[in-house]
């Protein structure tokens, strides 16, 4: 799997420990890293969420202060969704459910352990679009393509 990720100044040392993890993980062909010492979350965010739309990255992971502004401006790119995610629970439901291929969370909301280990059950999870959620993302789907 190839994965871009990136992060602004306050989400640098959870997003260095998850790349850490991410370069040891025989299921990762590919890290991205797209951060800068001065990048905004909004264009890390919106330079990654590219890279997944159109095809160089299977997934993302961007790291803010707590997750939120980096999902919000990664779902403004079309064809892209992306979920904060900080417990077992949203991880798995924000790829089994929604398909989201962007997985953002917050260096002041979850300790850098606690990522690790929910990157590497993220790394695992896939949509399946028949189960009762496809017809509900074609949904979403419509509607973004208006």
């Amino acid at each position: 799997m190839r994965i871009v990720i990136g992060a602004p100044a306050n989400g640098a040392a959870l997003k260095d420990a998850i790349v850490a993890a991410l370069k040891a993980d025989d299921r990762v062909e590919e890290v991205l890293d797209l951060s800068t010492s001065d990048i905004t979350y909004p264009d890390v965010s919106f330079r990654a969420a590219e890279a997944v739309a159109d095809g160089r990255a299977d997934r993302g992971i961007l790291v803010c202060g707590t997750g939120v502004g980096t999902a919000i401006a990664a779902s403004k790119v079309p064809g892209v969704r992306a979920a904060t995610a900080h417990d077992l629970v949203t991880v798995r439901g924000s790829v089994e459910n929604y398909d989201a291929q962007v997985l953002c969370m917050g260096q002041n909301v979850i300790a850098a352990p606690a990522a690790v280990a929910l990157v590497d059950l993220w790394l695992d999870l896939r949509h399946d679009p028949t189960s009762a959620y496809g017809a509900k993302l074609a949904e979403i789907e419509a509607y973004e393509a208006r």
